[in-house]
């Protein structure tokens, strides 16, 4: 079973990833390529999670029509009671986690006048070393 996330990515593994602090008037953006994890590392970081996690992410199948929302809570229901002596919930095959390679850095903070202070970091290669080339940016 392949939603419609992964498919989407599969399609095009490019994503952008926007961190937003209003109290701060700040924002972080990281854009770049995205690569699924191995089964080994997503069965890892499931079992690390909380169990209610764990039964959460196999009651909902992301982005599929459900009939109701006491249709979560019953399948919610049958989970817990079905793994309530405490053993392991297996990782649904489906389930898996994606990592973003960087390949920009952008750094803003608001300022009243709209002239905000935007700085994009960008990989480049100079004097046969990789760096991050920093360029200012017009709000």
């Amino acid at each position: 079973m392949e939603v419609e996330k992964a498919h989407q990515i599969s399609e095009n593994p490019q994503a952008a990833l926007l961190f937003y602090w209003d109290a701060l008037n700040r924002q972080v953006r990281v854009e770049g390529s995205v690569q699924k994890v191995s089964d080994e590392e997503s069965e890892q970081y499931f079992h690390s999670r909380p169990r209610g996690s764990q039964i959460g992410a196999i009651v909902s199948k992301q982005s599929t029509v459900i009939p109701g929302r006491q249709f979560l809570h019953q399948e919610q229901e049958k989970l817990e009671a079905q793994y309530s002596d405490g053993s392991l919930i297996p990782k649904p095959k489906y389930w898996g986690g994606y990592r973003l390679k960087p390949e920009l850095f952008e750094f803003w903070q608001g300022q009243p006048s709209r002239l905000h202070d935007r700085l994009r970091y960008t990989p480049a290669d100079i004097d046969g070393k990789r760096v991050w080339k920093i360029d200012r940016l017009s709000p």
